[in-house]
């Protein structure tokens, strides 16, 4: 027993040294950490990007295999097959986007950008005509225009820019592997994920008890529920508001139509504020292309579709819903904005549902404990 004593001392203080150490090294070069650290995130991101891939193709590639399996020829075959198929689908998603929305998009980018010095002088004008007393008066847009003018838009839309911006974004990817190798390892994520929640599910049950393994795996899967269901109905939502868009801009033609219907679709993925702040600059920019009668047609236009998008269109594709207060919606998408920006602002809802549950939970299994206790002292 002291043997035993005495070797667990000895490991404790060695265990101790070597931490000092290791924390002397990363306090005296910093630099040299950082470097470390810099170089193991660029080796592991494609593996990090594999994972979200899998993640978000987790729920699609599911679906299909369940409608393969019906197939007894297929059947064994079903779960390749599925993978097979979403990877197509996207890829060809993703080539429709490429050759159809892109270059329409980029032209009236582009048109919009040259246009900006007229519609601000159009935009004095008006203020101009105004009267003293008026409050638009106070706007200097001399001052604005001038800002403006300095910015070299075309620079930020020109080929050379956009190759740099895709440069970038793949470089990410392939700061060791490739983007290749990262589609390669989340397909085999998907086709070896029954391993991998088994694996999972072991470790879990080695890690807690029977009880707080139920407990966490039981939040856990309706944590997940929570997030895919958010992520591909604000995703699904936000392409078909804006096709939507783009179509009723279309027919009562208003300039860069399918800017605007995208910009609305895109922004519409932040809850609450992302649509508010869309319509606002989408407005505005139509009161200087097409002026104040098909603004005002666009506005509601524009309402009526949000109506249905808010009542009929995002309730369907979401079901039941988060069921989360507007308070709290304001609230998350107000914080997650400030500390993490746009993304910050896209996980805020999904993240306040999850706190939701945790603290429901709480709440009732502490409410049922006391109420035991009562009719116990009764």
């Amino acid at each position: 027993m002291k043997q035993k004593k005495g070797i667990s001392k000895w490991v404790y203080w060695f265990s101790l040294g070597v931490a000092l150490i290791i924390a002397y090294k990363c306090v005296s070069d910093f630099a040299g950490l950082c470097n470390l650290l810099s170089r193991i995130i660029s080796v592991a991101m494609p593996f990090f990007m594999a994972i979200i891939i899998a993640y978000l193709f987790y729920k699609p590639v599911s679906f299909m295999e369940k409608i393969i399996k019906k197939n007894r020829l297929l059947k064994n075959k079903a779960r390749f097959i599925s993978v097979l198929l979403v990877y197509a689908i996207a890829i060809l998603l993703i080539a429709l986007l490429i050759n159809w929305v892109i270059p329409p998009v980029k032209d009236s980018i582009v048109d919009l950008v040259n246009n900006i010095p007229s519609y601000i002088d159009e935009a004095k004008n008006f203020i101009d005509a105004e009267p003293e007393d008026s409050i638009l008066k106070k706007i200097n847009v001399d001052e604005i225009k001038k800002k403006i003018t300095e910015i070299d838009f075309m620079s930020l839309v020109s080929t050379d820019r956009l190759i740099e911006y895709v440069n970038t974004v793949i470089g990410v990817f392939s700061a060791v592997f490739s983007v290749f190798v990262t589609i390669i390892v989340s397909i085999y994520i998907l086709l070896e994920r029954g391993n991998i929640k088994e694996f999972l599910k072991k470790l879990g049950k080695a890690i807690f008890d029977n009880q707080n393994y139920t407990r966490v795996s039981k939040y856990f899967r309706k944590s997940n529920s929570i997030l895919l269901d958010f992520i591909y109905c604000q995703i699904i939502d936000g392409i078909l508001v804006g096709i939507l868009v783009s179509i009723a801009m279309s027919i009562i033609g208003i300039k860069y139509s399918v800017l605007l219907g995208m910009f609305i679709g895109l922004f519409n993925i932040i809850p609450y504020f992302g649509a508010i702040i869309a319509i606002a600059i989408s407005l505005l920019i139509t009161l200087f292309t097409g002026g104040f009668e098909q603004t005002l047609i666009m506005a509601i236009t524009v309402i009526i579709i949000q109506q249905i998008d808010s009542n009929i269109i995002n309730p369907k594709i979401l079901g039941d819903g988060l069921k989360i207060s507007p308070i709290l919606v304001i609230f998350a998408v107000t914080i997650g904005g400030e500390f993490f920006g746009v993304l910050g602002m896209f996980l805020a809802v999904p993240i306040i549902a999850i706190i939701k549950l945790l603290i429901t939970d709480f709440v009732e299994i502490r409410s049922k404990i006391k109420m035991y206790r009562m009719r116990n002292l009764e």
